[in-house]
């Protein structure tokens, strides 16, 4: 059943609006992180800049006449080009008239990295639909991609019904953003401004990589605390420092070792030294954990299980009704998804529980299936999420190499996605000594390939697996 895909191909395929892409052999990976592999143009749209986006910038540059010298970059509004702006201090005497942001940069100047690095990070992305729009108006592509979309009218009531009814939160506590990183921006920015005078953020467990960044960018007292197993250490610290924290955030379960702190234990610790709880929950879904006794605040990248295609980059975050906060306290800090992108998710994500019931049930099977296998050295699970984590008795590039699947970034896709994580992720951590003995500290193999399980035949997937018996 399941057939390679070309490396450069978009997953989903034929799909322009895709957010992941098929790197399909260990030399591809090796070849994509060393900025060699020129077969692959596209990627996840917060670390790759999307096509669409690049022929705007051609288009935009011979519009308002900008020198070969200087750099367009495009944001997802004009209040994010301005927080930029002002951030590092750019000039420009063009006004740009568009209804997105526009950041003009020298391409020498140090300031191109940055402002990059700052919208990966926060996620102020434009959307592919609002550029494909903007090409199609201008005449500089001739059709849009085929999909189906919800009625305009109708798009945002389904997508908050259905997360309000999934969360057992009131509708009003519910905000979409343009993806799960900005979520995570608007809610730690706020919690900055509520809580002035508490400099520190806590992170708590392995995060996943731009969390963690932007963990750092807020606070520059940020503490992390990798073992979520642990509880003891972070009390004792609270116990010293505890007035000073202004949040602690962690995801349930931690990617990619899927590990889950003590909830309750966590959540009086909060109580007891008055700091906010963020919990990212992208990984359980409100299908298989309910947190709303427990989370000031909820985050979910919606690209993921919600849309369950991976073709829409959106987010969302879920302020608890029992939370002290006003949700207008974060919503000033975010971009809100442009129409189409809710018209399609809107479709998606009336699958969303069935999806999610189908995943697990695989999950569960696939799991009983791996812990029979020799070529199997160790399986990361929970019984929070569909996404299994697998080191093997092979050699990682054999393994990574014969099996079909498609493999690429992301997650929570109803096609089964393998992730070379740690070579995708935290490729430099791998490059030095002190970023391998970082892994090894916190039991993090390298050559881990994370698994997220789709909804496919159970046998199919099994059936794959079992060409590993052969090598």
């Amino acid at each position: 059943m399941f057939k390679s895909i070309l490396c450069g191909e978009t997953l989903p395929q034929d799909n322009i609006h895709a957010v992941s892409v098929s790197i399909p052999t260990f030399k591809d990976v090796i070849a994509y992180e060393e900025g060699k592999n020129t077969l692959i143009t596209r990627g996840y749209p917060r670390f790759v800049l999307h096509p669409y986006l690049k022929e705007m910038t051609y288009f935009l540059k011979e519009k308002y006449f900008i020198k070969d010298t200087q750099e367009i970059v495009i944001v997802s509004s004009e209040k994010f080009a301005k927080i930029i702006t002002q951030k590092y201090n750019i000039q420009s005497n063009i006004n740009f008239k568009e209804d997105f942001g526009i950041v003009l940069v020298d391409k020498d100047s140090s300031n191109l990295k940055k402002v990059l690095s700052f919208i990966q990070h926060v996620g102020c992305n434009l959307s592919s639909r609002y550029a494909e729009n903007f090409l199609f108006k201008n005449s500089l592509i001739k059709c849009f991609q085929e999909e189906k979309l919800e009625n305009k009218d109708s798009a945002f009531k389904i997508i908050i019904s259905t997360l309000a009814s999934a969360y057992n939160q009131p509708e009003k506590n519910i905000c979409l953003t343009t993806s799960g990183m900005n979520s995570i921006y608007a809610v730690l920015q706020g919690l900055q401004d509520i809580r002035r005078g508490r400099d520190t953020i806590v992170q708590l467990g392995w995060l996943y990589l731009d969390c963690t960044n932007v963990v750092k960018y807020y606070s520059k007292n940020s503490k992390v605390f990798y073992d979520v197993s642990n509880l003891k250490i972070l009390e004792e610290y609270l116990q010293i420092q505890g007035d000073r924290v202004s949040a602690i955030i962690t995801e349930v379960p931690t990617n990619p070792l899927l590990q889950s702190v003590d909830l309750q234990r966590l959540r009086k610790l909060c109580d007891k030294y008055d700091i906010a709880l963020v919990i990212d929950a992208t990984f359980a879904t409100p299908y298989n954990l309910d947190l709303k006794e427990y989370a000031d605040v909820i985050v979910e990248s919606l690209t993921k299980f919600a849309c369950g295609n991976a073709d829409v980059l959106m987010g969302c975050f879920i302020l608890s009704e029992n939370s002290k906060y006003s949700i207008e306290e974060f919503t000033k800090y975010i971009d809100s998804p442009y129409i189409k992108d809710m018209q399609r998710l809107a479709i998606e994500i009336q699958n969303y529980e069935s999806r999610v019931k189908k995943i697990n049930k695989n999950k569960r099977e696939l799991v009983r299936y791996l812990h029979q296998k020799d070529f199997i050295k160790k399986i990361y699970t929970s019984d929070l999420s569909g996404v299994i984590s697998v080191t093997f008795n092979l050699p990682f590039d054999e393994v990574y190499d014969n099996l079909n699947f498609s493999k690429g970034p992301s997650l929570g896709t109803e096609f089964t996605l393998l992730m070379p994580y740690i070579y995708l992720a935290h490729y430099d951590l791998i490059k030095s000594k002190e970023g391998k003995k970082l892994l090894e500290k916190n039991s993090i193999p390298i050559d881990l390939i994370r698994i997220s399980v789709g909804v496919e035949d159970i046998e199919d997937i099994k059936n794959e697996f079992d060409k590993l018996d052969l090598r």
